[in-house]
């Protein structure tokens, strides 16, 4: 066993399932803590003092994003811009009979209008207006921002590559983060690519996977010019150079694919981004917390280096032990503990249990890091008392 690691030395060996001094726990998500600190260093350096591994991610996010007036709540990375021959109009309209006000927004592009409404619910966080990307928007949706084939010349309006000052500024804060990182000796993360996630934003989840099977050719085009703006937006992060890549897989599962779908639409995308991301001398992170298990073979074929998100909660189909058997030297694991039912509403004893149940089944071996999936938000005394076992149950068992 070598001894002492550094956290970035210990993170990159376990995902190379290479030798390490112990089990990493790194939280995938901690925005109750995130929300504590001024910038992405602080809120590495307090991970750090708590006893975890941590990592820096890229772009620099000093404060969390406001999304009242954000166009990707839910797609961390570069800026998402329009061109400059595009209007955005955001309208409410308040009805007495309805239950909610309706949202509406255009936009007026050189390619064609686009449209879109959502029920303002009570628990809305955008303000009066529907922003491009967030999980809000897909269940309140009652007029999809894209239908068919004839939206997609327009929606090449919407997805742009970054300004030169947009580049400019990444780069000026990627070199204070980049001598942050090596000062704490953490490994650097790309974020993030998406492909199904961002068509479902886009189009729904239903109406997209039926239209898989109906208009599959409208689909396909899609596809397409989602993933050239994702490869023009992660060669510009890659081209920093990024220990790993985090690709968002939340909802490229068979909760909404079957196998044969996933390998002729999502497969070969995933394959091309990987080849880019080793190329760059990157690893390659898929996240993905449900119905994976019919996809692991997809995730070895495509070369993947990582799969976030493993849980036991969330996915109570989940075969853990057939998950680490699989993916064995192949595909390191990031998870094993639910981050909500377990760490945000259960008791220390039970926080302990479900820690213990991750390092019997995922530890040996090599080639986990420990993590609740997906995320920590409360920051009450007992949640607080339920990360301070995990930890405590975690250096017990490491």
């Amino acid at each position: 066993m070598p001894d002492r690691m550094s956290s970035r030395e210990r993170m990159l060996a376990t995902i190379s399932h290479q030798d390490t001094d112990y089990t990493p726990c790194c939280f995938m998500i901690y925005n109750a803590l995130r929300g504590q600190c001024r910038d992405q260093i602080e809120f590495a350096q307090r991970q750090l003092d708590m006893g975890l591994d941590a990592v820096m991610g890229f772009p620099v996010r000093d404060t969390e994003r406001d999304r009242s007036a954000s166009e990707q709540g839910d797609l961390h990375g570069l800026p998402v811009r329009f061109r400059n021959d595009v209007t955005v109009e955001d309208w409410r309209q308040d009805e007495p009979a309805a239950r909610y006000p309706i949202l509406h927004r255009r936009y007026t592009t050189p390619a064609g209008i686009l449209t879109t409404s959502v029920d303002r619910t009570e628990d809305w966080v955008q303000g009066d207006r529907i922003p491009l990307f967030d999980d809000f928007v897909i269940p309140r949706a009652s007029k999809r921002l894209i239908a068919g084939t004839d939206d997609l010349p327009a929606l090449r309006c919407l997805l742009t590559a970054p300004t030169d000052s947009e580049i400019a500024h990444f780069r000026q804060t990627s070199q204070a983060a980049k001598k942050a990182a090596a000062e704490l000796e953490l490994m650097t993360v790309g974020e993030w690519s998406g492909l199904f996630d961002i068509a479902c934003w886009l189009c729904g989840m239903e109406e997209l996977t039926f239209a898989a099977l109906e208009h599959p050719g409208f689909v396909e085009e899609l596809f397409t010019i989602i993933s050239e703006w994702n490869r023009t937006r992660q060669e510009i992060v890659l081209e920093e150079g990024v220990d790993l890549y985090i690709r968002r897989g939340w909802y490229e599962t068979t909760d909404f694919w079957s196998p044969a779908l996933y390998e002729h639409f999502i497969l070969p995308d995933l394959r091309e981004e990987v080849r880019r991301c080793h190329q760059a001398d990157t690893k390659l992170a898929v996240i993905s917390t449900s119905s994976f298990t019919p996809l692991l073979d997809n995730y070895i074929e495509a070369g993947i280096d990582v799969l976030i998100g493993t849980d036991p909660v969330q996915d109570s189909r989940a075969d853990l032990p057939l998950t680490k058997q699989t993916l064995a030297d192949k595909v390191a694991i990031w998870g094993g503990v639910n981050g909500f039912v377990t760490i945000e509403t259960g008791t220390p004893d039970q926080v302990k249990d479900a820690v213990s149940d991750a390092m019997r089944i995922l530890s040996p071996g090599g080639g986990f890091i420990l993590s609740p999936v997906d995320n920590v938000v409360d920051d009450s005394a007992a949640t607080r008392a339920n990360v301070d076992a995990l930890i405590q149950a975690w250096q017990d068992l490491r």
